[in-house]
């Protein structure tokens, strides 16, 4: 499906360099806040104490939210489970009060709202069950790396591999370098949208470079950089296309979402963006550079099998 289609091929290549070089720095950048600034961890992986709490009518987080701020909290999540009358509260770790102090506290500025709601449950989350969730959110981001690369070497070529992880490595570590930048809290539904990023950048990828080894065989006189630009122009319309509706729906999660799919929608924003520009500009450049040319990605006919096509014709 397309919404237009370009006649003339835009040199997409012949800024490729400079745009890298705008790519590296960035991407350096991204490195060093979060070398020096670190995240801003949520209590998933720091700790902290998890309420449950119940009302007689279905609750309202907002005002739920509201009371939590009046009393100096800042940093805490507060969804419905089961049903909307039940709430789960998270706070971070306070100096100076463990966890009933937490609870007792934040119960008297709740009941002053609300007096009939009850506390169910208390517990206190140790640091030891955040370093475990940190760990596997690391291996799991690990196996995605390996998986797309295992999967672009079998499908493509072993350069078109490389390009491709160096191109989605460069959107993870930027996306994760605005979180250390502005000290957006980063939860397990950010590590979420970072590891979706990392699909959805592969998807552009792969879309890319298929019509790359299509044109090879089409343009069989065309330079690769000239097969590559063509590749991307007869792409814009359907680039266009899939990430418009993918961002209105994540813009829908980030304006409608509430607190709680803020982040996520905000990590899946950017890792939007930057996969299309790496998509286009790292992995097919880099692809150009480590020399991919018609034969790494065409089959050439076997001499055999060209007579047999002959004597058939």
């Amino acid at each position: 499906m397309e919404l237009f289609r370009i006649k003339r091929t835009i040199p997409f290549m012949r800024h490729a360099l400079v745009l890298n070089l705008i790519s590296l720095i960035t991407f350096a950048l991204a490195v060093f806040f979060i070398a020096t600034r670190g995240f801003h961890l949520s209590i998933e992986f720091t700790g902290g104490t998890v309420m449950e709490t119940h009302y007689q009518q279905s609750a309202d987080l907002g005002q739920v939210r509201n009371a939590l701020s009046e009393i100096g909290y800042s940093d805490f999540q507060v969804q419905n489970f089961g049903t909307s009358r039940d709430v789960m509260i998270r706070l971070p770790v306070a100096e100076g009060e463990d966890a009933t102090v937490q609870s007792e506290k934040v119960m008297a500025a709740l009941q002053a709202d609300t007096p009939n709601v009850e506390l169910r449950r208390v517990e206190f989350v140790g640091p030891q069950v955040g370093e475990e969730l940190v760990t596997n959110g690391l291996l799991a981001l690990l196996c995605v790396v390996i998986g797309i690369m295992v999967y672009l070497a079998l499908r493509f070529e072993w350069k078109f591999a490389i390009a491709g992880v160096v191109a989605n490595f460069h959107d993870v570590i930027i996306i994760l370098g605005f979180f250390a930048f502005f000290q957006w809290e980063f939860s397990l539904a950010v590590l979420a949208g970072v590891l979706a990023v990392l699909g959805y950048s592969v998807n552009e990828s792969v879309v890319i470079m298929d019509r790359i080894r299509e044109n090879f065989r089409k343009q069989r006189r065309a330079s690769t950089t000239e097969v590559i630009d063509s590749a991307i122009t007869q792409t814009i319309s359907r680039t266009i296309i899939t990430h418009t509706s993918t961002q209105i729906m994540v813009l829908s999660m980030l304006i409608f979402g509430g607190p709680t799919l803020h982040y996520f929608a905000l990590a899946l924003t950017i890792g939007i963006w930057f996969g299309i520009y790496s998509s286009v500009f790292v992995a097919a450049a880099i692809a150009m550079w480590l020399g991919i040319k018609r034969e790494d990605l065409v089959k050439p006919v076997k001499k055999d099998d060209a007579e047999v096509e002959v004597e058939e014709g």
